[in-house]
């Protein structure tokens, strides 16, 4: 059934989009950044041309344009306006646009330290910053006469709009649209075509990408998921952690993202020796982080340590007929746990064997067949608690206190996990870059504004070189401990890897 424009478009957020929405409210918790550092003419980088091609991704994925609407914890909407002209369009995205001066370095600290950027109203924008000119011609063949510039641009979204990977694939396409050889005028011919498909005429009353539950394929019956419920909470109750680090409160919190890049050379020794033991870097990265962590500290070595990472549910989805964007969350979660002690002797032996443990468990979690019903009953508990806590949060605002812990919570054995790795992976094959010989790519660092003592350690290879990077609250953990840890994580890449 087809209907004549209408003035808005809706759709509640499922659960995973609103157990990162709810946390956001106040101070951005999950807002998403990409940095990427990269050379090129100015005129690549035109105002009025990347505008254009902003447009163009906000139109074809229109969660980025969105705002949202809370009628109540469990009627939270996603809203689209749509646009009532090409030049509209335009507008909006110039407006979701930011030109500054500043280092890759204060952009990021800004983002992730200074006032929100991002709001209901405002759930994605790109910030570009020239830094000085580009000198080295061995690298960047002049065709002109026009210098090359190095340029840093963050790509910012609210975490319940997307995930990583559909950060990354935006980013490529950005970089392909910019660095085609259509002219400015021809991207706006273009434009004008998608806003006539999508507003200039009539279209599909369904608009906006579904939801990640919406896409997972349903229970067949009342049993399979009463069974769903049943595994989901015996695999739950399975997981022992005992390792945390030690917090501190008082100060407020500060990110900070320490980055180191292993040249090429290294970082084809890494993988081969990688591959020699049958594991990926992803798996090796685990093993790193656990050795490393019992190097700073291991006071509790009975107990084992646990860690978290993402699940990309991306491969088990139904298709979703009426939008084909990728701007959409699609993630879920699933733990590794290694052993808490550190023998004295043969601790390379002691680092593959766990290396190999972690790919074992991250494929088992990949590739369970109960993945599906768990990811589902994972998204609802998300669900649940971040509206319940929502709710004690707005409460406390206006003076009501929380219920006490009940006697089962506090009851239940140790299940802490001690970090979060986001395990990428190769970047190179996301990024396509003789798709953009306008634009060089050379540095990239990605993360989020966190809550109060917050870690996430990411891993991946970006062109051609390995990356590990630290996102921290500095002022969230017991003092110097942290640094010692990544101390320790650097040594160990040193002498392990």
């Amino acid at each position: 059934m087809h209907l004549q424009n209408p003035t808005r478009l809706e759709r509640r957020l499922g659960d995973t989009e609103a157990s990162y929405f709810l946390p956001s409210r106040e101070s951005g918790v999950n807002d998403m950044y990409l940095h990427l550092g990269f050379s090129a003419q100015p005129r690549t980088l035109a105002r009025d041309r990347l505008a254009h091609v902003w447009a163009l991704l906000r139109l074809k994925h229109p969660l980025l344009a969105c705002s949202v609407e809370m009628h109540d914890y469990d009627d939270i909407r996603f809203v689209s306006k749509p646009y009532a002209s090409t030049e509209a369009t335009l507008y909006s995205a110039n407006e979701n646009i930011e030109y500054r001066q500043g280092t890759k370095a204060e952009l990021i600290d800004s983002y992730l330290n200074g006032p929100r950027t991002l709001s209901t109203e405002r759930l994605s924008c790109l910030i570009l910053s020239q830094e000085h000119s580009y000198v080295d011609e061995s690298v960047i063949p002049s065709t002109d006469t026009e210098d090359w510039f190095d340029y840093d641009l963050l790509l910012c979204t609210t975490h319940f709009v997307g995930d990583g990977m559909a950060l990354h694939q935006c980013a490529n396409d950005l970089f392909t649209l910019l660095s085609s050889k259509k002219s400015t005028g021809e991207l706006h011919d273009i434009l004008k075509e998608e806003w006539r498909l999508r507003f200039g005429g009539q279209y599909s009353e369904i608009f906006l990408p579904k939801s990640l539950e919406e896409r997972l394929p349903q229970y067949s019956g009342k049993f399979q998921k009463t069974a769903s419920i049943v595994d989901f909470e015996l695999s739950q109750g399975r997981l022992l952690g005992g390792h945390s680090f030690p917090r501190r409160r008082g100060d407020d919190r500060r990110t900070v993202v320490p980055t180191v890049a292993f040249d090429e050379d290294r970082t084809r020794q890494v993988l081969k020796l990688c591959k020699s033991h049958n594991v990926s870097i992803s798996s090796a990265l685990f093993a790193i982080c656990n050795i490393a962590w019992l190097r700073t500290r291991n006071d509790d070595p009975h107990l084992p340590t646990m860690m978290y990472s993402a699940l990309n549910l991306r491969p088990h989805l139904l298709p979703d007929e009426l939008n084909d964007s990728y701007w959409f969350i699609a993630i879920s979660y699933f733990n590794v746990v290694l052993p808490g002690f550190l023998p004295t002797t043969d601790v390379e032996k002691t680092f593959w064997h766990r290396a190999r443990s972690a790919k074992e468990q991250s494929t088992r979690a990949a590739k369970n067949p109960m993945v599906i019903p768990r990811s589902k009953e994972m998204a609802k508990e998300r669900g649940d608690r971040a509206r319940r806590w929502a709710r004690e949060d707005d409460g406390y605002d206006i003076g009501i206190p929380s219920p006490p812990l009940t006697a089962t919570i506090m009851s239940k054995p140790p299940s802490a996990a001690l970090i979060g790795l986001s395990l990428l992976g190769n970047l190179d094959g996301i990024y396509k870059h003789f798709a953009f010989p306008e634009i060089k790519l050379h540095t990239l660092t990605t993360g989020s504004r966190q809550r109060s003592g917050a870690m996430l350690l990411f891993g991946y290879t970006f062109v051609g070189k390995l990356w590990i990077s630290l996102g921290y609250d500095e002022n969230g953990f017991e003092k110097g401990i942290v640094e010692k840890f990544w101390k320790n994580v650097l040594t160990s890449m040193d002498t392990l890897l």
